[in-house]
């Protein structure tokens, strides 16, 4: 293939995944298992970082946590506008990251492997950023939200009233549609057949 259809490709691909990133993230608004909406948008990103690196996994990243930031981060902006902004992007952008480090570092080994470990990667990163934020900027709150829930302790409240089910669900979301994420790599990284 030559060098312009595959920036061509590439273009294409990426739109496509950034639209589904953004539709799926607004989509996913209303779908709440704990305190927080669910993250849909984590196996677009995987796709776009297997695809085409850390790059694109890192934008991808950013159009999920800037779309996160407008739609569903009132509680904590209220609290710290620069804390939000910060917390938003980076567990989106190095969620994007990770998830390409992941997969380039196994691809060459097994494919199959590669995508399961970068399925599993993308949310580990994302809630971890997101948790590591909120004790960064928003301890004081996540305190104060801990105690109205009956936690005696933060860390605890985090994982298991906070965050715990969204997370497991978003983990199961993506390891099972790990199979979609592999066919599609294998279509699209298909090597041309010369005619």
């Amino acid at each position: 293939m030559s060098k312009t259809k595959e920036k061509t490709l590439m273009l294409a691909v990426m739109g496509v995944l950034t639209a589904v990133v953004i539709v799926l993230q607004a989509l996913a608004i209303g779908i709440r298992f704990g305190t927080f909406s669910i993250t849909l948008v984590l196996v677009p990103i995987v796709v776009g970082a297997a695809l085409y690196g850390w790059k694109a996994g890192a934008w991808l990243g950013l159009v999920f946590g800037t779309v996160v930031l407008m739609t569903d981060a009132a509680a904590f902006l209220a609290v710290s506008v620069p804390g939000t902004v910060v917390t938003c992007l980076l567990k989106g952008i190095l969620a994007g990251i990770a998830a390409a480090a992941v997969y380039r570092l196994l691809e060459n080994k097994n494919r199959w492997l590669a995508i399961l470990a970068a399925a599993i990667v993308c949310p580990v990163v994302n809630t971890g950023v997101f948790l590591l934020g909120c004790l960064v900027f928003f301890y004081d709150t996540i305190s104060e939200w801990a105690a109205g829930a009956g936690f005696a302790n933060v860390g605890v409240y985090l994982i298991v009233g906070f965050v715990g089910i969204n997370f497991l669900v978003e983990t199961v979301i993506n390891l099972g549609l790990s199979t979609v994420i592999v066919r599609v790599l294998n279509i699209i990284k298909k090597p041309a057949v010369e005619a």
